[in-house]
Order: structure tokens, then sequence, then C-alpha cells
């Protein structure tokens, strides 16, 4: 009787455990995708499960960073954990399909960023023609323009890809230095033309989600910034730092932070949807802390259906 003896390799492990920083950076990957999963998670489902909310635009475009942060999380099981090198050249990669997940929440912060600045300044207009479904289409564009760019370069011959890599990069750098005009110009906005408003629920709503925004984009660009600047210098000056995986790669770590640093900042900075969490997350995992959250709660601090 013959027995193959044809066996799988499987992919190694990030780390080779040789020294205790191995077992350190295992163990942190572990964490922090579980933590990512769990924060973002959260918000995911608070926000799908909460009818106010999901009738709130900005809380669509929460919806949709919070579900790209949640695969994110799911990813790094991946990336984290076992021997990954994307890009070019790619070992054990997914053609740049789950790096890409990063791509499709700076598309959405952009369109967020463009959403609150007319919503704010321009509310009459922004009432006419910014509807719930543009803005339900402007959160699946992203995903589409990302993942089209994705599948093209998978099909493309190795070294069309690069360049399509390379010319993504330049483009990459005109929306990151758009989002950085649109912060100062929301910073603006925030600072001077609300406190001319007279105070009233609307106003108190402008004001959270400037800030929600203002603050989350500011720490994007903190996070995924030095990854960006490394990407640039290695792909069109040669120069920069490399790593052996994506494990260890510490700038691929701090843009991947953004996972937990972004819901968190949600959760902050919106008590509408702390309560919905409560009342449908953790009420439900530890019923013997359920706090009371009126049913009207959330309806009352969400008032604007298109807002």
């Amino acid at each position: 009787m013959l027995q193959s003896n044809i066996t799988s390799p499987g992919i190694p492990l990030s780390v080779d455990f040789d020294s205790p920083v191995d077992y350190v950076v295992f163990i942190f990957q572990v964490l922090f995708a579980t933590t990512a999963v769990l924060v973002a998670g959260q918000v995911v489902i608070a926000i799908l499960a909460t009818k106010p909310l999901r009738l709130n635009n900005r809380f669509i475009f929460m919806l949709n960073t919070s579900i790209c942060d949640t695969l994110v999380g799911f990813s790094v099981y991946y990336l984290g954990l076992f021997d990954v090198q994307e890009g070019y050249p790619s070992r054990n990669g997914t053609y740049s399909i789950l790096p890409s997940l990063l791509g499709v929440n700076i598309m959405t912060f952009l369109f967020a960023q463009f959403d609150r600045y007319f919503a704010v300044c321009y509310p009459f207009m922004y009432a006419r023609f910014i509807t719930r479904r543009v803005i339900i289409t402007a959160n699946v564009y992203c995903w589409f323009h990302v993942y089209s760019q994705t599948l093209v370069a998978i099909a493309l011959p190795l070294s069309k890809a690069v360049h399509l890599y390379v010319s993504g990069v330049i483009v990459l750098q005109v929306i990151v230095l758009t989002k950085i005009v649109m912060t100062v110009k929301l910073y603006i906005v925030a600072r001077y033309q609300l406190e001319r408003d007279p105070p009233s629920a609307e106003k108190k709503n402008n004001k959270e989600s400037l800030t929600i925004i203002i603050f989350v984009v500011i720490s994007f660009l903190c996070l995924w910034g030095p990854s960006f600047i490394n990407i640039v210098l290695r792909l069109l000056f040669r120069r920069g730092l490399s790593f052996r995986n994506e494990a260890t790669n510490l700038f691929a770590i701090m843009a991947r932070f953004n996972a937990v640093c972004t819901p968190s900042v949600y959760i902050w900075g919106s008590p509408a949807l702390r309560k919905a969490i409560v009342r449908t997350v953790w009420s439900r995992v530890f019923p013997g802390c359920k706090r009371r959250v009126a049913s009207g709660s959330v309806e009352n601090n969400c008032k604007g259906k298109s807002r």
C-alpha cells in the first residue's frame, strides 16, 4: 500500500520564540487584535441595533469606519501572528487585500470631513441635497474605489502592478494634503462659526460631530503618517526602513492602532453612542451591571434625521 509523503509546509509564525522579545511581540499582536475587534465591534453592533443612529448621517460614517476597524482587528490574527510581508516584494501576502482596509478608512474620513463642513456651513443646501442615500452611496464607493484598484493590481503583471502601486501612493499624498486642509477648515468652523450660533440642540449636535471628526482625523494622521512617509521614502527615493515582517513593522503597527483609537474616540465623544452600547451590548453581556437607559434618550441625542 502506497502512502503519500506530500505534506503542506504551512506558513511559519511571525517570530521564532528565541528571546523574550519574541514572546512580547506575539502576545501583543494577540491582545491588539482582540481589543480592536471588541472595541470596534461594539460600535458596529450599537449603530446597527439602534434605529435613530442608523438614520443619522454622521453615524453612517462611524459605522463604515468601525466595520473597517473590526476587519483590521481580525486581519491582525493573520498579519501579526504569521510571517507575512505585504507590498513588493511580497511573502505570504494577501495581495494588499487586508492592508487596503486602511485605504477605505482614509477615503471615508475624507468624505466625512466634507459632510460635516457642508452640514455646518451650508445647512439649507445640505438638508436639500445630502440625503441618507447619498451618504450610503459615498460609503459604498469608498469600498468600491479601493478594492477595484486592488483587483486591477492583482490582474496586472508584476512590473505594471508596481507602477500602479507607486501611482496610488502619489494620489494618496494628494488625499492626505486635502485631509489636512479640511481639518484646519473644520477647526476654524468649530472655533468661530458655531460660537456665533444661539444655543440649541442642533448646535450641540454639530459641535459634537465636528469635535469627533477633528480628533479622529488628527489621530489617524499622527498614527498613519510615519508608515506613509516610510513607504514614500522606500518607493520613490530607495530609502527608509525595512522590517522582517508585518508583526515587527513598527510603522504598520502604528497605522493599525487606529482600529482601536478611532472607535474609542467615537465612544468618548458621543453620549448617544455610549448609551446605545450600554443598552445593546454591555447590558446583555453583563446583566448584573445593567444600567437604566431610557428608550427615548438616544433619540433625544440624535435629533435631526438627515444631519
